[in-house]
């Protein structure tokens, strides 16, 4: 059966493409909202995923919500006021629950628009990469309706305070460029070289020892909200843990006999 999201896995590394091409790759349908959770979901089980790549097929990122559905009030769209924000709740807003809780590193590659939920998208990865042909526009406001799947959490963290209440409060497009400059993306490529360096950047993520890797990023996550004294204290509880591992003892024994690890997410 065919389905929204493709994903695809070489080594520790898989790929998830957002598969709607003639559609730009909306993410508020029912089928790619269900994917994309199952699939972070089953990488939290899978110890040997150790890194995943986000992309949209075709020309698109993602255009977030489906506009024809919105104009028709049709799927998520076509509720009463309550209804709606149960349908909200129960529908896209599942994506950032299940992103922000994914263990697994998540890189965007971004390969062209990224708009409205499709910006936010973005935001929930961890890394981000652009194509020089991608933009970002948090574009509510220009459809009378605000950032409904999390946008006012994740993207005053990614881009700041003032960058962010910029685009929220104009919708305007931040092209890849400025994308760069204001540190939404940590690099711009040409778009042949978008995936290849994605999968280098990944491949550098996987290289380490996994289970250091998703409690580091569990504590990137969880500092976010926490005090200093709260952030120490977990520190310091993943640390015991870490410090267990066998993966701890095999990068201290290949640091000091000057050869490459073997990590085996012990």
């Amino acid at each position: 059966m065919a389905t929204p999201l493709r994903v695809e896995r070489a080594d520790a590394i898989e790929t998830w493409t957002l598969d709607l091409p003639a559609q730009r790759n909306p993410i508020s349908g029912p089928d790619m909202i269900d994917a994309l959770v199952a699939a972070a979901d089953r990488v939290n089980r899978d110890s040997t995923v150790r890194a995943v790549v986000v992309t949209g097929a075709g020309s698109a990122f993602s255009s977030g919500g489906n506009v024809k559905d919105m104009a028709g009030r049709a799927g998520l769209f076509g509720h009463p006021p309550v209804g709606q924000r149960t349908a909200y709740r129960d529908g896209i807003q599942r994506i950032p629950r299940a992103l922000h809780a994914c263990e697994v590193p998540l890189i965007a590659a971004v390969n062209g628009p990224a708009v409205g939920a499709g910006c936010d998208l973005a935001m929930m990865c961890d890394l981000r990469i652009a194509s020089t042909t991608a933009f970002f526009a948090e574009s509510f406001v220009k459809l009378g309706i605000i950032p409904g799947d999390g946008g006012a959490f994740f993207l005053p963290r990614a881009v700041g305070a003032a960058r962010a209440a910029e685009m929220t409060l104009t919708g305007d497009r931040v092209d890849a460029t400025t994308a760069m400059e204001w540190g939404i993306v940590s690099r711009v490529v040409e778009p042949d070289q978008l995936l290849p360096t994605a999968f280098e950047l990944a491949r550098r993520v996987a290289a380490n020892p996994p289970h250091a890797v998703r409690m580091a990023k569990r504590l990137l996550r969880e500092a976010e909200g926490r005090s200093l004294d709260g952030v120490l204290e977990l520190s310091a509880a993943y640390q015991a843990i870490a410090h267990q591992t066998a993966d701890h003892h095999e990068a201290v024994a290949a640091m000091l006999e000057k050869r490459r690890p073997n990590f085996q997410g012990a």
